[in-house]
Order: C-alpha cells, then sequence, then structure tokens
C-alpha cells in the first residue's frame, strides 16, 4: 500500500507517535454508556489500529480524503461499510447510530469549531468525546469562567459536557508537523438534558455578550433586547467572562422576564 500524502487543504497532520496514539484511545473511559464509537478523519490509520484492539467497541471510520478512504478500506477489509467516505459534518447520525455512541479523532485544525458544534447538536447520542484540537482551541473549551480564555464555546460546551484538559503534544509528533502545539480533552456528558431556561434565548444571550466582551452586558446584551427595558441586575454591570453558565442561564431567565414585561 502506497502512504498517503498529507493534504494542506484538508487540514491534514497525521499523527505518527504510537504512544501518543494509544493514550488518545484508552482516554475513551465511559463505555458503560456506549459500545461503538467513530473516529473522524482517520488518515492512515494509526488511532485505528489501537481501537480495532478493543474488544468493547465496535468501531466506525469516517474520512473525507478519498484516498485515505482507498487506503483504509485495503487496510482494514473487515469494517465493510463501517468505513465511510464522507464528510463528518454531514453525517446524520440517527441513521447510522441506533443509540449513544463515542467520537474520537485528530481532528483537522481548520474545522475544528464547527466539530464542536456538530457534536453539541447532537448531545443526545453523542456521550464522550476525545479529541486532538490546536492547544488555544483545547484551552478555550476546557476555560473556566474569568479566564481571558474562556469565551462563547467555552460556555455552550460546559452547558452539557464535563471537559477535561488531558495532556499537551508537541508538533515534532506529526507529519508534516503544525506550526502550532496540539492538545488533547476529553468531554464527558453531564445529566442536564435541557436547561433551565429558553435555549435559544441563552444562545442569543451568550453569543451577544462575548461578541463584546469588552462591554458591560448591558451594552453588549442591547443587540438581543433594548437598554431601556434593563433594570438594575447586577449581571449588566458585569462582563461575559465573568458568568458561569449558571449565571448565563439564571440571566437568560431574567431577560426573558424583562422581555415579557
Amino acid at each position: 500500500m502506497s502512504l498517503v500524502k498529507a493534504k494542506k487543504h484538508l487540514g491534514q497532520h497525521f499523527l505518527t507517535d504510537k504512544g501518543i496514539a494509544n493514550r488518545i484511545v484508552e482516554a475513551l473511559v465511559n463505555t458503560d454508556k456506549y459500545n461503538q464509537v467513530l473516529e473522524v478523519g482517520p488518515g492512515m490509520g494509526i488511532l485505528s489500529d489501537f481501537l480495532l484492539q478493543r474488544k468493547d467497541l465496535e468501531t466506525y471510520l469516517v474520512d473525507i480524503d478519498t484516498e485515505s478512504f482507498h487506503f483504509l478500506n485495503e487496510k482494514y477489509p473487515q469494517l465493510g461499510d463501517r468505513l465511510i467516505n464522507g464528510d463528518f459534518l454531514k453525517l446524520d447520525f440517527d441513521a447510522i447510530f441506533p443509540g449513544q455512541f463515542a467520537i474520537i479523532g485528530n481532528f483537522p485544525y481548520n474545522i475544528s469549531s464547527q466539530i464542536l458544534f456538530k457534536i453539541l447538536d447532537n448531545r443526545h447520542k453523542v456521550v464522550e468525546m476525545v479529541g486532538m484540537f490546536q492547544k488555544e482551541v483545547a484551552q478555550r473549551c476546557a476555560a473556566p469562567a474569568g479566564n481571558k480564555e474562556y469565551g462563547i464555546l467555552s460556555v455552550f460546551l460546559q452547558a452539557y459536557y464535563k471537559i477535561e484538559y488531558l495532556f499537551t503534544v508537541k508538533p515534532g509528533t506529526f507529519n508534516p508537523p503544525p506550526k502550532v502545539h496540539s492538545a488533547v480533552i476529553r468531554l464527558t456528558r453531564n445529566e442536564v438534558e435541557t436547561l433551565d431556561c429558553d435555549e435559544k434565548l441563552f444562545w442569543r444571550v451568550v453569543k451577544a455578550g462575548f461578541n463584546q466582551r469588552r462591554k458591560t452586558l448591558r451594552n453588549a446584551v442591547s443587540a438581543v433586547m433594548p437598554k431601556d427595558k434593563m433594570d438594575d441586575h447586577i449581571y449588566f454591570e458585569k462582563r461575559a467572562e465573568q458568568l458561569t453558565v449558571a449565571d448565563f442561564v439564571a440571566l437568560t431567565q431574567h431577560v426573558s422576564k424583562l422581555m415579557g414585561a
């Protein structure tokens, strides 16, 4: 089999360190909740080799790169239709997985936020995710309130998942090496089915708050509701990065009440 060439337009940086690959696969720990796992962008299969050794998991692979697909089809003929040549962002999870499942991958950095929002949109099915991201994105996901990295992605993910920053990975462990450090994080679904507020309004309030993160929420949230409808609630005098997920839920409840008044 000829080796697959990494393609810049697909954001491919193939992991070459088997020790790190094994650590990533071993980080899938909540298998009492699922027995199927989908690997995104397997490339030449360095993670897949370890995934397929796990008897507790039924492994699926999806890669948009046709060259990778043909390489993997030859390498793992036993997979059959569990090897998918397609775009992860367009996959219909309900058509593939009857129940809950996990996602794993050394993700293309150019679509990392889209991958995370796809997971959020399917949070009823994706109960665990272990993934490699650009270090800054990983830090942003795991950042607590009050941290300069804390932002829209932090709030949305932390509303529905426990997030753990597992370890940092140096550029030299990839081919070709990226120009940045990378990091592996784990998302574990929490018990929140629905937030205790209007979820669509919650998303609007959070986005408005961080879109003007240097301003107080009185000014930033004016994109959602007129200032003359606001009262003297303490949250309006704070900046978005100072509010926890629970604070944003409470703020959304308050905004909803004021807007209905």
